[in-house]
C-alpha cells in the first residue's frame, strides 16, 4: 500500500520531515507544501536523507506556488518535482493513503 506523505512544516523549526523519512517506503511519495518546501532546498537539514530516498525510488514533490512565494526556485534539489494543486489532487487519487505530518 502506497502512502502520500504531506509535510507543511519547515525542517529548520520542526522534525516532521525527519520523522517522515524514517518511515517512508519505496512505493511512497512525499509532498512538500507551505513552509515544508524549505525541505527541498539543497542545504536543508534532511537533504542528504531525502536524496537517498529519491535514489531508492521515492518521488518527492513540492507545490510550485509555495516554492515561488518563498523565493526558493533556484535553491531546490534537481530531483524534486514541482507541481500545482491539481497535480496534488491527482497524487491523492494515486495513493491509497494520505498521511499529513504536523
Amino acid at each position: 500500500m502506497s502512502t502520500l506523505h504531506t509535510i507543511n512544516k519547515s525542517p529548520y523549526s520542526n522534525s516532521t520531515l525527519s520523522s517522515c523519512i524514517k518511515v517512508c517506503s519505496t512505493s511512497d511519495a512525499i509532498l512538500l507544501l507551505e513552509d515544508g518546501v524549505f525541505g527541498a532546498i539543497k542545504s536543508a537539514p534532511d537533504s542528504v536523507q531525502l536524496q537517498e530516498l529519491i535514489l531508492l525510488g521515492v518521488r518527492v514533490f513540492a507545490i510550485s506556488a509555495d516554492v515561488k512565494a518563498r523565493g526558493l526556485t533556484e535553491k531546490l534539489m534537481a530531483s524534486v518535482e514541482l507541481i500545482d494543486y491539481d497535480s496534488f489532487v491527482q497524487l491523492t487519487i494515486e495513493h491509497r493513503c494520505v498521511q499529513s505530518w504536523y
